[in-house]
């Protein structure tokens, strides 16, 4: 249980403008976080000695911090190591999106990118992604809105951070279709397309790897259970080693052609046996109903 005297849990959530840092941070709001939009980099150890003096009514806050001010990296790596030596210790969290996904959005709500200045959306997306790189690469979870709406997004927000605090590892294991592009936000990828495709079984064309039919053909098929067995085993390897670096948030991509059997199938079965051996995981099937 908390104490008063336990440091704040701290979420930073960061990213390219129109990914859905907004959407996020209300998500935590909607879960009890105490959320500041927009927060200047350097004012994130003040906010969270104002939290200390609470006596534990504020016990998980999260920050928006913009990208606005020039020095944003420095700003933001030399902030999250003034909170470790307060004891504190910050996940940031950064969104993304594909470009046409981020033009088409600023286009539909009439507003500038906020880096564009005299030239085109484009041009600020650009120069956003490049002040971005190196806190995109020292981000604990890096999450693609490219094809989640805002529901999805919050749900995503509420699968990670629904839970409370955590000290341990969360995966999750998302499923996809080649076709519509690799998850950008994956720290691993697997590929099911070494075994038989169920769509050109007639019968099980209609359906989706959530239905017996289509599990049971999936793993009947040479090399399916024994690949299920050694990558778990795999994964259990992976995990600890990012538990000792200190990683919390983990993406594992299993994909297939179309994303709708045999990478489903193999997700909720890695899922279950990795629950099974108490791994905290979920699931989420990204391109699943989109043929």
């Amino acid at each position: 249980m908390r104490t008063a005297d336990d440091p704040a849990d701290i979420v930073i959530i960061t990213g390219m403008s129109g990914a859905g840092r907004s959407t996020a941070a209300k998500s935590l709001e909607d879960l009890g976080w105490f959320v500041v939009d927009n927060l200047p980099p350097g004012l994130l150890p003040t906010m969270v000695d104002l939290a200390a003096r609470s006596n534990g009514a504020v016990s998980r806050m999260a920050a928006v911090v913009d990208v606005r001010s020039r020095a944003f990296s420095t700003d933001l790596k030399s902030a999250i190591s003034d909170l470790g030596a307060r004891g504190a210790t910050a996940r940031v969290v950064y969104l993304e999106a594909a470009e046409d996904t981020l033009v088409r959005r600023f286009d539909s709500e009439r507003r500038p990118h906020p880096l564009q200045g005299s030239g085109r959306v484009t041009d600020g997306i650009a120069a956003e992604r490049e002040l971005l790189r190196e806190a995109r690469g020292d981000a604990d979870l890096v999450l693609d809105t490219t094809r989640l709406n805002v529901h999805e997004l919050r749900a995503r927000m509420r699968g990670f951070f629904g839970g409370g605090t955590t000290s341990g590892l969360r995966l999750s294991v998302v499923s996809f279709g080649y076709k519509y592009g690799l998850p950008v936000d994956a720290d691993l990828v697997a590929d099911m397309r070494f075994l038989p495709n169920p769509h050109w079984v007639p019968e099980l064309r209609p359906f989706t790897g959530l239905n017996d039919e289509v599990a049971q053909y999936v793993f009947n098929q040479p090399g399916a259970k024994e690949f299920l067995d050694r990558y778990a085993e795999l994964l259990h390897i992976i995990a600890a080693g990012y538990r000792r670096e200190g990683k919390r948030y983990v993406t594992i991509a299993v994909g297939c052609t179309g994303g709708k059997h045999r990478s489903v199938a193999m997700s909720e079965r890695l899922t279950a046996r990795l629950a099974a051996d108490g791994v905290e995981t979920v699931t989420v099937h990204r391109d699943m109903g989109r043929e």
